[in-house]
């Protein structure tokens, strides 16, 4: 599972091989969710309110960079790491 991005204990992944819709999964102490790259609704999951926001304001900044890993690791496994909020 490539890790995409980590900050203020909020981690960012993808899995190979994933289902669709295109998603990236969130993890942040012992919650986790999995959220849309289209509209960065949680698809499954729960996060805290505070975290959700940093999630989906990383999220909107870095929405080409996700549907691009999201295409890489579908088609080839390939990922690049996006830069933190902070």
């Amino acid at each position: 599972m490539p890790e995409l991005c980590r900050f203020l204990g909020i981690v960012f992944y993808m899995y190979f091989n994933d289902h669709s819709p295109a998603h990236f999964h969130v993890q942040y102490n012992e919650f986790r969710a999995s959220v849309s790259i289209e509209d960065f609704s949680i698809i499954d999951g729960y996060l805290p309110p505070r975290v959700l926001g940093l999630v989906i304001e990383w999220a909107e900044l870095h929405q080409n960079e996700l549907t691009e890993n999201w295409n890489r690791i579908k088609n080839d496994g390939s990922f690049t790491k996006i830069e933190p909020l902070v």
